[in-house]
């Protein structure tokens, strides 16, 4: 049996047993560790993005955003309680308040998307995000001019060419909005990086949650829609998977290499078109897995030759993650 499946397979065996659980998840190297983690942030975040799906056939996106950052910020509260508040110090809450501002546009952008448009198209994508990113920091950041990069670059927009096919389909609305969404996320990993020079990764986190669940309030309040206790059962099993994603994709990055775990991040489309198919009787055609795979290697390629560099674009695109 190969190691990982063999890891997998006594971790099952143990996981009725706590401190089983625990022995055999010690003895795993951190970077089996990591890998283990990836697989389970892109499981939580597909079932998160089902959901999404699934509760936008009764309330609309907006709602469902300011729900889902609301419940993220209510996890988020007893760490920051626990550290007396003492992670929100900075000098910076003018450049917080703006990467909260180009996020929650972002994610109202993906969550409209994700109502409207088939799942795995959607997170085909919003793979583009490090392409995007990559030409933000050479014309912004001043990132050096490279051959690799720029190939990679223009193999990433073919990818995503292939699954739009403009003139030959209809650019259905969705598509657009997941791509305009991409932008805005590359945006805000450039702003993650200019913070993160001064700025702790658990404060940027924290002021993310507190910034999302404030901007989010207008545009909820302006399409509001009553709801009943189903419902909201719904909107709060969506904030307790976004927040196992975020921390397992955190503990994950923190394990292992991110360029180690950039590969493990394509099981979302994965996670996303049998969820789409099983629950929604949506199939992905083959120009979406063709494009998708197209775009996912330009990202990973990018990654990959710049994994020497402080703060990777792997590491920020992982960890922009809705």
């Amino acid at each position: 049996m190969p190691p990982l499946l063999e890891s997998l397979y006594h971790m099952f065996l143990n996981a009725l047993d706590p401190r089983g659980f625990a022995t055999v998840w010690q003895r795993q190297t951190p970077a089996l560790q990591g890998i283990l983690l990836m697989c389970l942030s892109t499981l939580a975040f597909s079932i998160m993005h089902g959901l999404v799906r699934f509760v936008s056939e009764a309330l609309p996106p907006f709602q469902i955003a300011f729900f889902r950052n609301l419940f993220g910020l209510a996890f988020l509260m007893p760490l920051l309680m626990r550290s007396r508040f003492t992670m929100l110090r900075t000098n910076r809450i003018g450049l917080h308040a703006l990467r909260g501002v180009v996020n929650i546009l972002a994610m109202l952008m993906f969550f409209t998307a994700l109502s409207i448009s088939p799942l795995a198209k959607v997170t085909a994508l919003s793979f583009t995000a490090p392409i995007f990113m990559a030409v933000l920091a050479v014309l912004f950041l001043g990132e050096r001019f490279q051959i690799y990069r720029w190939l990679a670059i223009f193999a990433g927009f073919a990818g995503m060419l292939i699954i739009l096919r403009p003139g030959l389909v209809a650019l259905d609305t969705g598509a657009l909005l997941v791509t305009g969404s991409a932008s805005l996320w590359a945006v805000a990993m450039i702003i993650i990086k200019i913070l993160s020079r001064t700025e702790s990764s658990v404060t940027i986190v924290a002021y993310m949650g507190i910034f999302l669940g404030l901007f989010s309030v207008i545009p909820a309040w302006w399409v509001w829609e009553p709801f009943g206790l189903a419902t909201l059962g719904w909107m709060i099993l969506i904030g307790l998977f976004g927040s196992i994603a975020q921390m397992a994709l955190s503990q994950a990055l923190k394990e292992t290499d991110p360029t180690a775990l950039m590969p493990f991040d394509f099981l979302k489309l994965i996670w996303t078109a049998i969820i789409g198919a099983w629950f929604f009787s949506e199939i992905p055609d083959v120009f979406t897995w063709i494009g998708a795979a197209v775009i996912f290697s330009s990202g990973l390629a990018i990654a990959f030759r710049e994994r020497q560099k402080t703060g990777s674009a792997s590491k920020q695109c992982l960890e922009n993650q809705e």
